[in-house]
């Protein structure tokens, strides 16, 4: 890991412990620090419906995926066939890949403050977008947002789902923590 990523690890990783853990102890009077709301893991998914004609095409997406992850994708498999989609069990569809740890926060960081405002009239996340369990799920459409991503080197621009966990019982409780490290949430 680069000093660049150390840093931006430090950055947000250190904002959570030193200031949104108090604030949120403060805002929802939790009697035990184990209850205060925190990251479990992001999930980043990727699919890749193309890959049925065209195999290659998955080889590209997966290094993409790599490269914005900085962890090694598993590739997704149809789990039946569908002979509508010309689409049989076990062929490769798409990429995933799961973020915890320092992984997670360097990626968090470069998200809320670099790919997010570079997309063209953006006003913000919708807060809709949580699952009743305190979990935030939102999707992007064009990878090339990333700036690990060489924009010459893409064959096609391909979106991906970004699905952040938490432990928060509520939505209210998660899009606190989420504002609080720096997520631009609209308000409702």
């Amino acid at each position: 890991m680069s000093n660049a990523t150390a840093d931006a690890v430090l950055r947000l990783e250190q904002k959570y412990k030193d200031d949104v853990r108090s604030a949120l102890q403060e805002q929802f009077k939790y009697g035990n620090v184990m209850q205060i709301p925190r990251l479990e893991k992001v999930v980043l998914n990727m699919g890749v419906g193309d890959a049925v004609g065209n195999p290659k095409v998955l080889v590209s997406a997966v290094k993409e995926m790599e490269a914005i992850a900085g962890q090694k994708v598993m590739v997704t498999k149809a789990r039946k066939s569908i002979s509508n989609f010309k689409l049989r069990e076990g062929q490769k569809l798409g990429c995933k890949v799961t973020l915890r740890g320092k992984r997670m926060w360097v990626f968090l960081d470069k998200l809320f403050n670099i790919v997010l405002p570079r997309i063209r009239d953006f006003a913000g996340i919708s807060p809709k977008q949580f699952d009743g369990r305190g979990n935030f799920s939102m999707g992007i459409k064009e990878q090339i947002l990333f700036p690990e991503i060489d924009y010459d080197k893409v064959s096609q621009v391909r979106g991906m789902n970004i699905c952040i966990v938490t432990t928060a019982q509520t939505d209210e409780e998660a899009a606190h923590l989420l504002r609080l490290l720096g997520c631009p949430l609209r308000e409702k």
